[in-house]
């Protein structure tokens, strides 16, 4: 059986951190999110088809051209939008036996996947669907059930509870026949719950399995930081291979990659996890649910908490990075500060797509692009975002989002007088 992942889309909301390369390389706990599907699907596929559109050469240079032994190709997506599609690109590559398929920007365990591929076989279905239970459905698809089978589909029904589509299915090789009669939906693209809507009136037998553990749909960039945290709390074992000098501190769990250097004075409480050829202190504080990259450098006196930094980017020294994403190739300059908290202690909203959405979270510091330099002492408001490229200047207040390749400069007026 072949594992079909969807992977062309361009991840509008989680930008700046997609401005050069789509969302799922995007690292979680140092690996990008699409090798998490991967993995978790490999068991039960001999072959990935990978579907791509956006930025595909950073993907295939992040994949290659295997993942644990087994083979990926990659297949450009169709003219058009749409789940459905992206699924019908992969019609020359699935044979004539059933696939899987699943959303390459979502988190899922495996044993999700095992009941999927359990329920399918057992009740020897045409299309089968993981579902999980939810007390709020507005942005999500309803899924209508009874007993083993599904008997409607309905996108974003409103906030009320059911079972919620979590993007992961099972399909024979006639769906695309089904794909091939699908209508552009109203938001103008080519929806995979049409196309099982129309299997079910023409009396095909679609089941679903009822999914209780973690999952991710991950299109906004604060759950990035959910998942990073849920990653190092669950899966993270204390594993030293680099360097830890005398007078550092490292409470378990704390993975430290080849290369790593933990200088004397560093103060580090897992779970954190940190990558190759990093330089950890002197004199730093690192907290809980921090992923470090490999080739960074977290200097003295800087504390960082909650917070997820790519690979080659530095703190140097005396910054605070709290809640926040840091991209690749950053530098932040001494004193840079992200605020990660409102007076009021309300809710962080951040500006997704021109409107502001509510994180729901009360905690959240910047969301900073890759290849962005900070000079000293700039303060970064909550939920703000930095693109891509930017330069912000010496002591800079950090108010509004920052575009991509934009240098800011503060103004000031000096008056000097002879005493």
């Amino acid at each position: 059986m072949k594992g079909v992942i969807l992977a062309a889309g361009k991840g509008e909301r989680l930008r700046p951190l997609t401005d050069d390369r789509p969302k799922v390389v995007l690292k979680v706990a140092n690996r990008p999110i699409i090798e998490y599907i991967l993995e978790n699907l490999d068991p039960f596929v001999d072959e990935f088809v990978v579907i791509t559109r956006y930025k595909k050469e950073k993907l295939i240079e992040v994949l290659g051209d295997e993942f644990n032994g087994k083979p990926i190709t990659y297949v450009d997506q169709l003219p058009g939008d749409g789940t459905a599609k992206a699924i019908e690109s992969a019609k020359e590559h699935v044979g004539d036996e059933e696939f899987i398929v699943a959303n390459g920007d979502i988190y899922i365990e495996e044993d999700g996947i095992k009941e999927l591929v359990a329920a399918f076989r057992r009740e020897k279905a045409d299309a089968a669907l993981l579902v999980k239970h939810f007390d709020d459905l507005s942005h999500l698809g309803k899924i209508e059930v009874e007993e083993s089978s599904v008997k409607r589909v309905v996108e974003k029904p409103g906030k009320v509870p059911g079972y919620a589509n979590l993007g992961v299915y099972i399909f024979k090789p006639e769906v695309f026949e089904f794909i091939e009669k699908t209508s552009l939906s109203e938001r103008g693209e080519y929806e995979i719950t049409d196309t099982l809507n129309l299997m079910l009136n023409a009396g095909k037998r679609v089941v679903y399995a009822v999914y209780s553990g973690y999952w991710n749909d991950i299109g906004r960039p604060w759950n990035l930081l959910e998942l990073n945290e849920y990653l190092l709390k669950t899966k993270l074992r204390h594993e030293i291979r680099g360097t830890v000098e005398e007078g550092a501190v490292l409470i378990p769990p704390v993975e430290v990659g080849e290369g790593t250097v933990i200088r004397s004075g560093a103060y580090i409480i897992g779970p954190v996890k940190i990558g190759k050829n990093s330089r950890i202190g002197p004199n730093c504080f690192i907290r809980p649910y921090t992923s470090i990259g490999d080739n960074c450098h977290i200097g003295n006196a800087v504390e960082v908490k909650n917070s997820i930094i790519m690979d080659n980017s530095n703190a140097p020294h005396l910054n605070y990075v709290g809640d926040s994403i840091i991209g690749e190739n950053c530098n932040l300059g001494a004193g840079t500060i992200t605020a990660n908290l409102r007076h009021d202690r309300g809710s962080i909203k951040v500006e997704i797509k021109g409107k502001l959405e509510d994180s729901g979270r009360h905690k959240l510091g910047a969301i900073i692009g890759h290849g962005v330099k900070t000079g000293i002492n700039v303060s970064i408001y909550p939920g703000r975002k930095i693109g891509s490229g930017s330069l912000i200047g010496p002591g800079v207040v950090v108010t509004k989002n920052i575009p991509p390749q934009t240098t800011v400069i503060l103004r000031q007026e000096l008056e000097v007088r002879k005493l």
